[in-house]
């Protein structure tokens, strides 16, 4: 079972985590979505096309203009606080690597704290630990936050992958927080080439087999973009193909830009696994 918040997500339903980014210079939206209304329409329609939990950051990953614990503080606390009145059935996430940011929007409201940077700052995971919220473990091969791989090389990347975020979550327990309610991410482009990221995504069944619910952050990134040869606005098929042999080798969580279309292949492929029945099923039995 995958608790978050207050919902409860069986084995096989795929979770939709949908990208809301409080930054002016966002790698995909360029800043779309940094006003509140903006943001807060953005929420609606998420939530409207089918996602369970909203992901709201503060700090773009790459590298970029400086961003203070206090700045991604004010990008991001006040609108948690403000997604929880309006939204109070979704599940909220904050992605943030510092335990400062990440205690100020459990405050305020978070249900889950996204720490992409695969445990830089080791008192994130206490104070999803102290406030019980849920928290995501993330592979991203030692890098620094907002730092880009730079011929980085594993032995086995899959085997690295699976030390760390199973270590990570193996505290994140001893330490308070659910078990239910922690997710481990294998980190596509974080501290990876492109290489990395793909024999991630085929090797996907042996993070599974570890009975950790596997989140994926997918969307528009730099190694389908490498793989296709294609800008950042035109990877969205890439995405899908990814994320439908990642909902076949069983993730649970997928965090994207493209909410409708990534329900319509997890319901695809979920029916195609026996998990779902066709919404409409007419064909040869008039």
């Amino acid at each position: 079972m995958l608790r978050l918040g207050g919902r409860e997500f069986d084995a096989q339903e795929p979770v939709i985590m949908a990208i809301v980014n409080r930054t002016p210079d966002s790698f995909y939206d360029q800043g779309a979505t940094f006003r509140d209304e903006p943001a807060l329409a953005r929420v609606e329609e998420a939530v409207s096309e089918g996602a369970a939990i909203i992901d709201i950051g503060g700090v773009k990953a790459g590298p970029g203009e400086e961003v203070s614990a206090e700045e991604e503080a004010r990008r991001t606390v006040g609108f948690v606080a403000e997604v929880r009145r309006r939204f109070p059935d979704v599940i909220i996430s904050v992605d943030t690597w510092r335990h400062e940011v990440g205690e100020a929007v459990c405050e305020a409201g978070a249900d889950l704290l996204n720490d992409a940077w695969g445990g830089v700052d080791p008192r994130l995971a206490e104070v999803a630990g102290r406030f019980g919220v849920g928290l995501v473990c993330t592979h991203a091969g030692g890098a620094r936050p907002r730092t880009r791989p730079h011929r980085v090389a594993y032995a086995d990347v899959m085997a690295d992958i699976l030390r760390v975020t199973v270590g990570l979550a193996e505290r994140a327990v001893s330490l308070g927080v659910p078990r239910e309610s922690v997710l481990i991410d294998p980190g596509h482009d974080f501290g990876k080439n492109t290489r990395h990221s793909l024999e991630a995504t085929r090797r996907l069944g042996e993070m599974v087999a570890t009975g950790w619910p596997v989140l994926v952050s997918l969307s528009n990134k730099d190694f389908v973009g490498e793989t296709l040869n294609k800008p950042v606005k035109e990877r969205v098929l890439g995405t899908l193909a990814t994320t439908a042999v990642s909902a076949w080798l069983g993730a649970r969580v997928y965090r994207v830009h493209e909410v409708a279309e990534t329900r319509q292949i997890l319901d695809m492929v979920a029916s195609i696994a026996g998990h779902r029945p066709p919404a409409v099923a007419r064909r040869g039995l008039a």
